[in-house]
């Protein structure tokens, strides 16, 4: 009657002590235009797997998300998940969107804090966008993410498509709307998000 509770009780400390990340992102982690499982997200599980590195992948992306959209839905996700890495890769669409700088690091900020209270440690993901946005614009849009990060003392991937919209074969990475990137781009995307990410998983 008694010799199952030890065995349930083993698994239900192994599942509770894996780890979790959370990634809360928009489309370029949401898998727009792609087919199923090509996507970076995507890619990162089976790289754990792979690597027989055990941890549960949670992709919270939403296409169109905005830094403002990911700070209203960050308090739920932390409260269902309990995760122990925290990836946040937003911001993208609050420069199409011409919404304020100023907001936008504020959103950051507070979903950085968000996360540190919870008992994760977070990945702040950045990005930058074309100089056609104009040249004083566009430096203040990637130090954002240079400073929250100094900031709330959290690790950073500087941009997210490095590699990807600065190649040189860069109109092969893209889709046709020349804004989300090719499957071909995603495993590069990985690349650029991993170091980072290993080192969050190696230090718990």
């Amino acid at each position: 009657m008694t010799t199952a509770l030890p065995a349930y009780a083993n698994s239900a400390n192994s599942v509770a002590s894996t780890p979790r990340i959370l990634v809360l992102g928009d489309s370029l982690s949401a898998e727009y235009g792609l087919p199923r499982g090509k996507g970076w997200v995507a890619l990162l599980e089976q790289q754990l797997q792979q690597r027989h590195i055990v941890a549960q992948v949670i992709n919270a992306s939403i296409s169109g998300e905005t830094t403002a959209g990911g700070r209203s839905r960050l308090a739920t996700l932390l409260g269902q998940h309990k995760p122990s890495v925290v990836v946040i890769e937003l911001g993208a669409n609050d420069a199409l969107r011409g919404l304020s700088l100023e907001m936008t690091q504020a959103n950051l900020q507070t979903m950085v804090g968000q996360a540190k209270a919870a008992g994760a440690k977070v990945l702040l993901v950045g990005m930058q966008v074309p100089p056609n946005y104009g040249p004083d614009y566009t430096q203040r849009f990637a130090k954002i993410f240079e400073q929250t990060a100094k900031q709330e003392r959290v690790s950073l991937v500087p941009f997210l498509l490095d590699g990807v919209a600065n190649a040189a074969n860069t109109e092969q990475l893209f889709q046709a709307d020349r804004i989300h990137p090719t499957a071909q781009a995603h495993p590069r995307i990985l690349q650029n998000v991993w170091p980072s990410l290993q080192k969050l998983l190696a230090a718990r």
